[in-house]
Formats: structure tokens, C-alpha cells, sequence
């Protein structure tokens, strides 16, 4: 019973990195009904700025989110505006193929800039320090990235509720030419919405540097497994995001105690099975 306890714990700890990686997806699917393909390369991105950034200045990776975090907001900003907003349409198909474009040239540009060895991000004794909780042992780091995902997904949730900018979200991501006849600058708008996106990002990527080794091939698969937590959750809903990338985290878990090559399709199977059962997700966004 202890050894699949430990492995429950560990897949929720899991869950919140994967949280991570899809609170930003659900931000921008949610306001500006947007598939980045290039997301999973951009949390990729983000690591990789995070180790330019601890070599360059001699700190660690959780200080170098000063850096990196306002760094990849900027970014996304840009991007949107010189970039995306040309695509954003009735139809679909623009912004997927630029994304996916974009996607391609990351991945090629990290490996012109750092090749394809692996590297690693060295948070130092956290990395290796734990807690104690009868037989189980919890590690510092993962229940940081957890607790740092739960805080970050309930600011989000605060500010689409309770501030203007969320009000000017969801204006905008409900009736776009409304919002515009109503003064609102729907392209500057949707470069904020990428802006916050990114940064959440750039979290994802620095805590992911630290867990494993990355490259810039890894992309693809962190993409995924955003995509999973964001359909399982619900779309649109943060919370849901945070919930899936849980589900998903302990269907890994528990699927690598039965066999260590069934991680990943351990949880590409949960995936599968409520995606037939519940399309929308298990927790569908019901506006408030």
C-alpha cells in the first residue's frame, strides 16, 4: 500500500509541473482561442535563457526568474503584435501554421546557439533536500513547483475575475468586435494576454530546467503534455488546468511503478479515455 501511496504523492507533486506548462495554453486558448504550437519550445526557450542567464551573472536558476520571466513577457508581447495578430482571423489555419513555423525555427536556433547536448540547470542542495512524512519522503523542490503552480494559477483566476485586465480578457475573448466598439485595443490586448502567457512560461521552463536534463528537441513533448492537462481539465478553465496536469501526473507515476517504459503511455491512455467520456474535459469553463 506504501509503495503506491508514494507513487500517488509524487504524481500530484508531477502534476503541478505539468500545470505549469499548460497555464499559459489555457490563457491563450481562453482569451484569444489560439493553439500555440510553439509553446512546448518556448518553455524549451525559457530554460535555455535561464542557464545564458545563471552563467552570465553567477546567480541560480530560481533568481534568474527576475531576469527571465520580464525577458520572455517582452517577448511574447512582440510577438503577438508583430507577429501573430496579422494571422488572428475567422479562420484557424493561419495561426497554426505560423506557430508551427515558429516552433521549427526555435528548436533550430537553440541548436545553432548551444547544439544538441543535454543541459541542466543546477538549483544546488534544494535539488537533493526532502521532507519526511511517516515512510514517505517528499522533496523540496517538487512540493515548491506545486505550491508555485497553485499560486500562480489562483492569481491568474483572481485577475480574469477581479481586476480590469481580466474584465478586458474576457470582453475580448466573448464578442472581439464589441470589446473594440467599446474602446478596448483588441491587439493590444491580446499582446498582454501572450505577454502573461509567457511569463507563466518562463516559470515552467527555469523549474523544468532544474527537475531534468533538456535540449532543443524536447519541445514537442512538453507541448503534449500541456495540451493533455489543458483537454483534460477543461478548456478555459485554470483550475481545470491545474487539476489535469495532477491527473495526468499520477497516471504517469503510477504507470511507471507497473512498468517503467508505460510512464508516458500510462498517461497518454487516461488521456484518451476521458477525452471519449467527457470531450469537454472534466471540469468545462462556466463563466461567472
Amino acid at each position: 500500500m506504501q509503495f503506491w501511496f508514494d507513487a500517488i504523492i509524487q504524481g500530484i507533486l508531477l502534476g503541478g509541473l505539468y500545470a505549469l506548462f499548460a497555464a499559459g495554453l489555457s490563457l491563450i486558448f481562453g482569451v484569444m482561442r489560439l493553439v500555440n504550437i510553439a509553446h512546448g519550445d518556448l518553455i524549451v526557450l525559457a530554460a535555455y535563457l535561464a542557464l545564458s542567464t545563471c552563467a552570465m551573472l553567477g546567480i541560480g536558476p530560481l533568481t534568474s526568474l527576475v531576469v527571465v520571466v520580464p525577458m520572455m513577457a517582452l517577448i511574447g508581447y512582440l510577438l503577438q503584435r508583430l507577429l501573430l495578430n496579422r494571422t488572428m482571423g475567422g479562420d484557424i489555419l493561419p495561426p497554426l501554421l505560423v506557430t508551427f513555423g515558429l516552433s521549427v525555427i526555435i528548436q533550430n536556433a537553440l541548436l545553432m546557439a548551444y547544439s544538441a547536448d543535454p543541459q541542466k540547470l543546477n538549483g544546488g542542495a534544494i535539488e537533493t533536500a526532502s521532507l519526511t512524512m511517516g515512510q514517505t519522503a517528499i522533496g523540496v523542490m517538487p512540493l515548491i513547483v506545486f505550491a508555485t503552480a497553485v499560486a500562480i494559477v489562483g492569481a491568474l483566476q483572481w485577475m480574469f475575475y477581479h481586476t480590469g485586465l481580466g474584465r478586458a480578457f474576457r470582453a475580448t475573448s466573448d464578442r472581439q468586435d464589441i470589446a473594440q466598439l467599446m474602446g478596448l485595443n483588441r491587439a493590444h490586448i491580446f499582446g498582454l494576454a501572450m505577454a502573461l502567457s509567457l511569463a507563466v512560461t518562463a516559470v515552467a521552463g527555469v523549474f523544468l530546467g532544474m527537475r531534468t536534463a533538456f535540449d532543443p528537441s524536447i519541445g514537442g513533448s512538453r507541448l503534449i503534455f500541456g495540451f493533455e492537462a489543458v483537454i483534460i481539465g477543461g478548456l478555459g478553465n485554470l483550475w481545470g488546468t491545474l487539476a489535469g496536469g495532477v491527473i495526468l501526473g499520477v497516471a504517469q507515476t503510477l504507470g511507471a511503478r507497473i512498468d517503467p517504459g508505460f510512464q508516458t503511455q500510462a498517461g497518454h491512455l487516461v488521456f484518451l479515455i476521458i477525452l471519449a467520456v467527457r470531450p469537454r474535459g472534466l471540469f468545462p469553463r462556466i463563466d461567472e
